[in-house]
């Protein structure tokens, strides 16, 4: 562990260099970095105290990470309120059902149809289901999307992909690594994932005039260290009770959300969350081999297209339910496009349990696509909608909307 800190300083210089790139192309962050950590890491050569392989680094560097996902989902939570999601409680559930009734099942059809066992076919679905909470999270930010009217039941459908990542990863862990997941294991996963959101937050909607007298507190840094201390409390609860560590950080924030403190939490979180947000997608870059992935190109591809046209339907067939213009409903669904750390997960469990070694190439590939591709969508959502609009003729085109 001789040269962490220099290493952690070299991987920071990359990020510097990426975040450049990426303002002078007026392009989002996110893919820049993601491809900044892919360009250097283990696959590269030893330049002696140079070294970009991040080796030594690399479990710091992972640890910042996590905490930029706490972090992301925190600040998401903030731009919201409990209130406002239990409004739409109804339509989250219908919202993030018919998304996983689409997707999931075209996943499962992609690797059947290709000549995948059952295993792999499964390990593919939910790869291809799931989006990723944090590049979603930033892409809100980072376009000022909080205030459109299909971003609450964004905001809804994540909040259901994460529960329904806590039951699939019981059940699929069990039958990949053969330990055996029985249907009460299955059952008590789902209460306590369902249980714990919901106990969270009507506890907190009552909690918010006490929290509101423990957060009056004059100096920025014990406030800043109360805020740090109850985020990574819950957060680490969530994970101990086998919910994802994201979604504690976001009813976290959702709760605050409440309070009368809110601006001011926003604005001193504000650069942890852009410094720790860029470290988690450096090195999720890092975790990629450029070299490996050629063999899954047109798989990758081809789920690519799979996607696309399943994260379309979706917005328009959950936007029509909750009454959003067909405009709202196809930004809803370009919105969703990114895949990121889940997938990498569930690539990893995969080889664990000694299935076929190309899902993880097929995995990387197919991410690193969608991670640069679908902030790129997301940003221009009004190009997508015209295109759509020209096909199906929805409503007179309006390129000066945004």
């Amino acid at each position: 562990m001789e040269h962490v800190v220099f290493e952690v300083g070299l991987a920071l210089g990359l990020m510097v260099l990426a975040a450049l790139l990426a303002a002078k192309l007026r392009f989002s962050m996110v893919p820049m970095m993601i491809l900044a950590g892919m360009v250097v890491g283990p696959h590269m050569p030893d330049f002696g105290l140079l070294n970009f392989q991040f080796v030594q680094s690399a479990p710091l560097l992972e640890f910042m990470g996590r905490i930029g996902i706490l972090f992301l989902l925190f600040y998401l939570g903030l731009e919201f309120s409990v209130g406002r999601l239990i409004r739409a409680g109804r339509s989250i559930l219908g919202s993030g059902t018919a998304y996983m009734l689409i997707n999931f099942p075209l996943g499962l059809l992609l690797g059947r149809l290709l000549g995948w066992p059952l295993m792999e076919s499964l390990i593919i679905a939910g790869i291809i289901a799931i989006s990723s909470s944090a590049i979603v999270a930033k892409l809100i930010v980072e376009l000022k999307r909080s205030a459109h009217p299909e971003t609450e039941l964004v905001l809804g459908i994540m909040m259901f992909q994460d529960v329904f990542v806590a039951i699939y990863l019981a059940i699929v862990s069990g039958l990949v690594l053969s330990s055996g997941a029985s249907p009460l294991q299955v059952g008590v996963t789902v209460l306590v994932a369902i249980g714990f959101m919901l106990s969270f937050i009507l506890l907190g909607r009552r909690a918010v005039p006490w929290l509101n007298r423990i957060l009056n507190i004059t100096s920025d840094e014990i406030f800043l260290l109360v805020l740090c201390a109850g985020l990574f409390l819950v957060a680490g609860f969530s994970e101990a009770i086998h919910v994802a560590e994201a979604i504690g950080a976001l009813l976290f924030g959702l709760v605050l959300a409440e309070t009368e403190h809110r601006q001011r939490i926003e604005h001193l979180v504000l650069p942890f969350r852009d410094f720790f947000g860029a470290i988690f997608f450096f090195h999720f870059g890092l975790t990629i081999d450029p070299l490996s992935l050629g063999g899954a190109l047109w798989f990758s591809l081809a789920a690519v297209a799979l996607t696309l046209a399943g994260n379309i339907l979706t917005g328009l067939v959950t936007g029509s339910r909750a009454g959003l213009s067909r405009k709202a409903s196809v930004y809803l669904g370009v919105t969703l496009v990114s895949r990121g750390e889940f997938s990498i997960v569930l690539a990893n469990l995969a080889e664990q349990g000694g299935l076929d070694a190309s899902l993880q190439s097929f995995a990387a590939l197919y991410v690193l696509v969608l991670a640069v591709l679908g902030p790129l969508l997301t940003k221009e959502a009004r190009l997508v909608f015209n295109a759509l609009n020209r096909v199906f003729r929805w409503q007179k085109p309006s390129p000066a909307r945004n």
